[in-house]
């Protein structure tokens, strides 16, 4: 999988699984590029999400942009204090969701593959992001 952090620059081509087990390694990577921006603080993500994020890039053959993964609490209180339209109970802060886009791909298209997917929430924030997560199946 190969994932682009917007806010470090970072790149990372990163294979985190063989067959169907995991690879410490990767996941260790996974968990470190979709760091909190704000504190460096770093979450297991849910390995659900991982499968999410990587069956979107799979299906569009181009790399994820991230612009938001793990928030710790501290940034996402940093975020809504500021206006922004973030829900006090963030599954970013629980490694259960992310805000993408892709190169090439519009954005309504990403949403309304991750919506048949039904694996958990999706928002759509036109000429911005898609956020994915894997609690209850939800669109906005």
């Amino acid at each position: 999988m190969t994932l682009f952090n917007t806010h470090t620059q970072e790149f990372g081509t990163i294979k985190y699984k063989n067959g169907s087990n995991y690879l410490t390694d990767g996941l260790v990577s996974l968990n470190h590029i979709l760091r909190c921006r704000m504190t460096d603080a770093e979450i297991g993500m849910s390995l659900k999400l991982v499968e999410l994020i990587d069956e979107i890039e799979d299906h569009f053959g181009t790399r994820v942009e991230i612009i938001s993964g793990y928030r710790s609490p501290a940034l996402n209180s940093t975020l809504r204090n500021s206006g922004h339209r973030v829900a006090q109970n963030s599954l970013h802060m629980e490694g259960m969701a992310v805000d993408i886009r892709m190169p090439g791909v519009p954005l309504r298209e990403i949403r309304d593959y991750a919506g048949r997917l039904k694996a958990g929430g999706v928002g759509y924030y036109p000429g911005q992001f898609v956020h994915v997560d894997v609690g209850e199946v939800r669109y906005w």
